[in-house]
């Protein structure tokens, strides 16, 4: 089974372009993107079915901002698009979705860069899905989180750290809040298979960023360590155009 993840910057501008021919090469079993920025009167039939796909979205009450969507080739036993607290929602960011073996949830964390307000609604985020997902594991089930969490972790995780200890999404505090996801029964399975790779996920569209892969990788996939031992690769599709990010998977037997 691979289950993708990517930041697609706009479902609507990207579907034609590379996302529809990506997949039909790829052929994820589950796709999650997130910042699609669309509403429910905006999907018309191609983004609904998605090339044999089941569909799920979570829309964001502002429109051309945030949203989330799942498409998966395996029909879920439950899907949920507004469970998380609704202080905290009403951005469209998270779709749960609950298979035979393990939840998936597929979550687009707050940018916290924009102002002082929005770096404390980002980590009030984190602590309140954070605790959220705590009620699942404390009844044993498996769990994996994939999507933007617009953090890096470590410095080996974006190409100038010295230059961005200041700048949200490299801050003391939003780096500790991964720290305490780390703790509490996950870990990130791209890092753990790879501990020395600088690899990124997301390239700023000024400079030229991009082109001198001056990335960051804020896109993960954490997973409880009872899957770790399914997970065979962990691919970064980094010659994947058409958004600022581009896609990463896990691939499980």
């Amino acid at each position: 089974m691979i289950i993708t993840s990517w930041n697609v910057n706009g479902l609507r501008a990207i579907a034609g372009k590379t996302l529809f021919p990506w997949l039909r090469s790829y052929q994820p079993d589950i796709l999650c993107l997130q910042e699609t920025k669309i509403q429910e009167e905006q999907l018309v039939p191609d983004l609904l079915t998605m090339e044999g796909y089941e569909s799920y979205f979570s829309f964001a009450g502002k429109k051309g901002y945030s949203g989330t969507a799942l498409y998966t080739r395996h029909h879920p036993l439950t899907v949920k698009t507004n469970g998380f607290p609704a202080e905290l929602e009403g951005e469209g960011r998270i779709v749960e979705a609950h298979f035979q073996d393990f939840i998936l949830f597929n979550v687009y964390f707050p940018n916290g860069q924009m102002s002082e307000a929005r770096l404390q609604y980002k980590l009030r985020f984190y602590d309140a899905f954070l605790e959220y997902i705590g009620l699942f594991q404390q009844k044993g089930n498996h769990l994996i989180i994939t999507g933007d969490f617009n953090t890096a972790h470590q410095p080996i995780d974006l190409a100038e750290p010295e230059k961005h200890t200041n700048t949200s999404g490299f801050l003391a505090c939003e780096r500790e809040k991964m720290d305490a996801y780390l703790q509490h029964d996950l870990i990130d399975i791209f890092r753990v298979r790879h501990p020395d790779l600088s690899a990124y996920t997301y390239w700023s569209y000024f400079a030229n960023a991009r082109i001198r892969n001056l990335g960051w990788r804020i896109d993960y996939s954490l997973i409880s360590p009872a899957l770790a031992s399914r997970v065979e690769d962990t691919p970064i599709h980094h010659d994947i155009m058409g958004s600022d990010h581009c896609p990463v998977s896990i691939v499980l037997r």
